[in-house]
């Protein structure tokens, strides 16, 4: 594989995990205005979308496979407890 396949690989990889991290923290910020009106956006999305990276790579570890919707099921719950977390949990900053 030459290195700019490998480039697209990857970045096809953790472009999910990536999207759904900056996404759900748009939303969040737009549904809990009040309570998050101090934290930054991208700081949400970063977080988010670290955990759900650590997830995609715990399930290509788990199964051995990439893209398994079991995987995308726990990546979607990591990251609503992700954001949970940072809005009303232990984890408030």
């Amino acid at each position: 594989m030459d290195p700019l396949a490998a480039f697209w690989q990857l970045a096809n990889f953790l472009l999910p995990a990536f999207l759904l991290g900056a996404v759900a923290a748009a939303l969040a910020k737009l549904t809990w205005r009040r309570e998050l009106a101090r934290a930054a956006w991208w700081r949400l999305a970063r977080d988010a979308a670290l955990v759900c990276t650590l997830v995609l790579v715990a399930g290509l570890v788990i199964t051995g496979y990439d893209g398994r919707m079991a995987t995308y099921a726990a990546m979607v719950v990591a990251c609503a407890v992700t954001l949970w977390w940072r809005l009303s949990g232990p984890g408030r900053r």
